[in-house]
């Protein structure tokens, strides 16, 4: 007899009783630090996998997390590796390491992923998925998911704690359905630190970030607070006011007879990033976005004629990087020249440095109006920040490197070029429904929260 060690906590038997019972099929749990997230969601996974077999994944914003987390990662009170209290060695058939994957003895699967490779995940239609820090993860992951979850009539389990107002509060909102297990449990519900450990906790942050941060930094991460910005994020006002002001707009529309142009952050061995946009009386209507890696640029220019074919947009200007003029994709051609051959339109964006982008970015948000389309480019843009140095305690300069990043460098070249484009007039256009209205943006310091 195999025995297990994780003992479901009670306030954790919700939403395990509705994942192990299958009662609904998407669930979502924003669960304070520490509340067992992980420890809850494999545990599981492993019995279902036991009652039902088939494949199963447990998704990590970053394939290197869930190594170090969950593959590698050791339980300081038990000593044990944690993938084997959830996954004991005695139903195990065979493990990869190199891809984490596990094979039962009963033929189920089990195997940890990043988000970060979302497009990677090959085999079988997995019977559910687990996604570990969602408010972290890149969203896309979900959109290739979810048809194969859907053919499977499998589950999708996200939980995650907050990261301010993005794709995971966007979710949970709209968690309202039957099929939909929804719950947020701070702290004071769980009663799972004592007053102690929550007076340690909340002196750690005031003492790395100040009093200010150190107390928003804990509501987050304690009392599942959304208002709270990212920490490090470049933009935390900018992307708050975005939405607070309601400059989302389902109903935006690109201004017809007229072209929408592409701004490119582009990649060889890392993603390549598209944003799809139109200057309209002042203001930059952003339309759509797409990010994807290990293809050629017949793969983005194709990409660019369906958008324009599905949505009926006349292909304006590519406004590309300066190392765009570097000889590249093994063709012994520069990169503005095979773009060309493919009949795209490439021009260099304005050269500036980084931090110059940056704050270029800074002014063109406010002018911004997005179509829900470009929802995972504003996640992106929302988690876009430094890179955090734990021996120095402090933000490094540069930014962190991860999924977030090629969305984010291609909107800087967005933000430096779009004033080079004469602004079609609002007053050209239609009074036909879908017409978006102008947003004034709100000044400094009178972001709503």
């Amino acid at each position: 007899m195999v025995e297990y060690v994780y003992n479901v906590r009670w306030y954790q038997e919700a939403f395990h009783r509705a994942l192990v019972e299958r009662t609904h099929d998407r669930l979502i749990a924003i669960w304070h630090r520490r509340a067992g997230k992980d420890d809850v969601l494999l545990d599981a996974m492993r019995t279902l996998a036991l009652k039902d077999p088939g494949t199963y994944w447990h998704c990590f914003p970053e394939q290197k997390q869930a190594r170090k987390a969950i593959w590698n990662g050791v339980n300081g009170n038990t000593g044990k590796r944690r993938i084997f209290e959830a996954f004991p060695q005695a139903i195990i058939k065979r493990m990869q390491d190199d891809d984490m994957f596990i094979e039962l003895k009963n033929g189920a699967t089990f195997q940890l992923i990043g988000s970060d490779r979302y497009d990677s995940t090959v085999g079988s239609g997995p019977k559910g998925i687990g996604y570990s820090e969602w408010a972290l993860s890149n969203p896309a992951a979900w959109a290739y998911h979810q048809p194969m979850i859907r053919e499977t009539k499998g589950f999708a389990a996200f939980i995650t704690t907050p990261r301010g107002r993005n794709h995971a509060k966007t979710m949970f909102d709209n968690a309202t359905g039957p099929n939909w297990f929804r719950e947020i449990l701070s702290v004071e519900d769980t009663g799972a630190l004592s007053a102690d450990d929550r007076s340690e906790a909340l002196a750690e942050y005031v003492a790395l970030y100040g009093e200010d941060m150190g107390y928003s930094l804990y509501n987050q991460e304690y009392l599942c607070d959304f208002n709270a910005a990212i920490l490090g994020a470049f933009y935390p006002r900018e992307m708050l006011a975005t939405r607070n002001e309601g400059r989302i707009d389902p109903t935006l529309e690109a201004l017809p007879d007229r072209p929408v142009h592409r701004a490119w952050d582009i990649g060889v061995r890392d993603d390549t990033s598209i944003w799809w946009f139109q200057v309209v009386g002042g203001q930059v209507f952003i339309l759509d976005c797409y990010s994807t890696n290990g293809v050629g640029i017949d793969h983005y220019a194709e990409v660019c004629e369906q958008r324009a074919a599905e949505h009926g947009w006349i292909s304006g200007t590519d406004f590309v990087p300066h190392d765009a003029k570097v000889k590249e994709w093994g063709t012994g051609r520069t990169r503005v020249e095979t773009m060309q051959g493919f009949g795209l339109k490439p021009q260099l964006a304005p050269m500036a440095g980084v931090l110059d982008g940056i704050n270029a970015v800074r002014r063109t948000l406010p002018l911004c109006v997005f179509h829900p389309r470009a929802e995972v480019g504003l996640a992106a843009l929302e988690q876009y920040r430094r890179e955090w140095d734990d021996g120095k305690k402090a933000f490094k300069a540069n930014a962190l490197h991860d999924w977030t990043s090629h969305y984010a460098d291609a909107f800087r070249y967005l933000a430096l070029a779009w004033r080079l484009i004469r602004p079609e007039p609002m007053g050209q256009l239609p009074k036909a429904q879908g017409t978006p209205m102008m947003f004034k943006p709100r000044p400094p310091g009178r972001i709503r929260v």
